[in-house]
């Protein structure tokens, strides 16, 4: 698989997962309910929407945040002498 696409199913269900979190601490500190096919319906679409954003975000952010590392010339002292 490769890393963008295992990125993004890993933000996806990042998302599903904190979308589940919030349901049941709103269902700790309130009297409201939610049925569980409603919240696993809603964190499936949450956690879709999660991976796309995250995707297309990638493509066009990610760049930006990629080490570039200098070439053995431009280090102090050259390429190592035999």
């Amino acid at each position: 698989m490769r890393p963008r696409r295992r990125s993004a199913l890993l933000w996806g269900l990042v998302g599903a997962l904190v979308f589940l979190v919030g349901v049941q601490t709103l269902r700790l500190l309130t009297d409201a309910t939610v049925t569980l096919p409603v919240a696993l319906g809603v964190a499936a679409l949450v956690g879709l929407a999660a991976g796309v954003v995250s995707r297309l975000l990638e493509r066009r952010v990610g760049p930006a945040f990629v080490a570039v590392e200098p070439d053995d010339e431009s280090r102090p002292g050259g390429k190592e002498q035999s």
